[in-house]
């Protein structure tokens, strides 16, 4: 079955997957929402997306001389799928405005609401944890970066220890991406009700989780410390090690000395966007103390979403195994080879 999918939206996060799903045979690609007139419009028409606009903004859009393939319902109409990839907050209104009306399934970002009156999905997606659930759901969101990489540290380790007390996770995030234009603020901010929490415990309810998130003027990597805390002795470091190392998703580095290092390694190596698209547990940070484990792991934040998102169509609208997913999203994302590279690359 070919899925016809409409992305609505054209920023960091949409044109990563505008250019990695077309490589899909099973994907038609309707186009693209465009918003404003800029660069990223002329990218678009540049890799032969089509762009639809909104009715509003036709006519500012010819005028500038760019080629519009037509308005956003008209797309929506066309398509079996929408991945929103909206400015955040805007999720809701895209449903209630053309996804309901038209009857028409959807994937929304991170960032948007999960309950509430703006609510957009009555669940959150993490591949690590909750992949099976998805079929044949009409609204889903997937996790942010964040979000998506604790499910992925946490998971394992629920699998692999039962004693485990309570997890304190630290998010510290870069301030914007590297192709961000807006100012990087000489401050670090802090988050007095991060979502970050309530978002894991969508998915991993049981746990024991305490979540802080600080924001700091970097645009490369976030750094994450989770402080997991056992009943009796903690596990060895060889014994914690071994249950990531065939996680997909998951690289163990020993000798980055900070996220830059595996940013302008990925930029160096050809990686598309630079995106590494995995968690890094940083081996030489591992430390074991009485009942407490900390782990720091670095999170390749907008690129990590994006095989997420495939990752989320292949179980809500194909309804395949996990395990084939997780083969066809290699031979998409090559995320294997990149942990082999990069785990020789610092080891």
């Amino acid at each position: 079955m070919v899925v016809k999918l409409f992305i609505n939206g054209y920023g960091n996060i949409g044109r990563r997957i505008a250019l990695a799903f077309t490589k899909d045979k099973d994907i038609h690609l309707i186009g693209v929402a465009k918003y404003t007139c800029d660069s990223k419009t002329r990218e678009a028409i540049e890799n032969k997306f089509n762009v639809y606009v909104s009715h509003e903004m036709t006519k500012l859009f010819k005028e500038r001389g760019y080629t519009i393939t037509g308005e956003i319902p008209e797309a929506i109409e066309q398509s079996d799928l929408i991945i929103d990839a909206s400015k955040e907050g805007e999720g809701f209104n895209n449903k209630k405005n053309y996804y309901e009306p038209k009857k028409k399934s959807a994937i929304f970002q991170g960032g948007e609401e999960r309950y509430g009156k703006h609510s957009v999905a009555d669940i959150i997606h993490n591949s690590r944890v909750n992949y099976e659930s998805m079929g044949g759901r009409k609204y889903v969101i997937q996790g942010s970066c964040n979000v998506s990489g604790m499910g992925r540290i946490m998971q394992p380790l629920i699998e692999n220890f039962s004693n485990i007390k309570r997890y304190d996770v630290t998010l510290i995030r870069r301030s914007a991406d590297l192709e961000d234009m807006r100012e990087v603020k000489d401050s670090i901010e802090w988050d007095k009700n991060p979502h970050h929490q309530d978002d894991v415990k969508d998915f991993i309810p049981s746990a024991n989780l305490y979540v802080e998130s600080y924001k700091v003027p970097s645009r490369m990597m976030h750094l994450h410390q989770i402080a997991v805390r056992f009943d009796g002795k903690a596990p060895n470091k060889d014994s914690l090690l071994e249950i990531f190392q065939n996680e997909f998703g998951v690289a163990v580095l020993n000798s980055a000395k900070g996220t830059a290092d595996i940013r302008r390694k990925a930029i160096d190596l050809d990686f598309p966007n630079g995106d590494t698209n995995m968690v890094h547990i940083h081996q030489d940070m591992l430390r074991i103390q009485d009942d407490t484990v900390k782990i720091s792991y670095s999170d390749d934040q907008t690129g990590m979403v994006i095989p997420e998102n495939y990752l989320l169509m292949q179980s809500m609208i194909y309804r395949r195994p996990r395990s084939q997913a997780i083969r066809n999203t290699d031979k998409l994302f090559q995320m294997n080879k990149k942990r082999k590279i990069l785990e020789e690359e610092f080891k």
